[in-house]
């Protein structure tokens, strides 16, 4: 035994509480690691919603993924993105004058919304598959998305400061 009342491995002299801290540390960056993949292949229904509850900026974007996700993208990765959901009519961009830096403002278009509600179908349907329950926001109860992407909901889910 240790004098922290670990069990000693003859072996390498580590303690079991070592390795069971290492173990522990490689499983909280397999789920982040995975969560991040999961972020990355739905960036594009990420920025939909968020711009489903306001028009917002690039920068704007950035910051709210960050905040909500804490996972950045960077410029690279969202104005290409949003280029191609603007040339594919999902958002529609304007320039906003009114402030001492120009900004080009996304909102969500018709095209985008119709697309949102389809990729929640689609995920719904999905999870129905592979039999994963979840509840929805109305607090039906439900084979949904929220069991496998909860993490992911609930921080979409959660009200959120202005900018």
């Amino acid at each position: 035994m240790s004098c922290r009342g670990h069990i000693v491995s003859t072996s390498n002299k580590r303690t079991v509480g070592h390795l069971n801290r290492k173990k522990d540390a490689r499983m909280m960056n397999n789920t982040k690691e995975t969560q991040a993949k999961l972020m990355k292949g739905l960036l594009d229904l990420i920025i939909l919603q968020f711009l489903n509850d306001q028009p917002m900026h690039g920068y704007q974007i950035i910051t709210r993924i960050r905040k909500t996700f804490g996972v950045y993208f960077g410029p690279s990765t969202i104005y290409p993105l949003l280029g191609t959901l603007e040339k594919k009519r999902f958002v529609k961009s304007e320039w906003d004058m009114s402030t001492e830096r120009p900004r080009k403002v996304y909102r969500l278009t018709t095209e985008g919304q119709n697309l949102l509600c389809f990729t929640e179908d689609s995920l719904n349907f999905i999870c129905r598959k592979i039999g994963t329950p979840g509840t929805l926001k109305n607090g039906m109860e439900e084979t949904a998305h929220h069991a496998i992407l909860r993490p992911l909901m609930r921080k979409l889910e959660e009200p959120r400061p202005m900018m």
